[in-house]
């Protein structure tokens, strides 16, 4: 196995979480876009539940495969605007 596929997975897991200790739902509860907020950090994380499990488990491959599909999602959700984020982050794309 290689060390640049564990290192850059375990990096990922860490922007991952990083990432989701800081976003903040954008959308008033009352709003019909909160409960899109609320099903896009639900797939965020499951997907960083199972990245952390793949990880456990030795399989980096999938873990990485998690933590990637996690963070495009929370990415996303902060370019539609259904999460808030501070500016200067560097974590996201916006």
């Amino acid at each position: 196995m290689s060390a640049d596929l564990v290192e850059k997975t375990e990096r990922y897991e860490r922007m991952l979480s990083s990432a989701l200790d800081i976003v903040k739902m954008a959308p008033q509860e009352s709003s019909s876009l909160s409960a899109s907020a609320d099903e896009c950090m639900e797939m965020v994380r499951a997907y960083l539940s199972d990245g952390q499990n793949f990880h456990k488990k030795g399989d980096y491959v999938n873990a990485l495969a998690a933590f990637s599909y996690g963070y495009g999602w929370l990415d996303s959700g902060v370019r539609f605007g259904l999460f808030a984020v501070p500016e200067g982050t560097g974590l996201f794309t916006i």
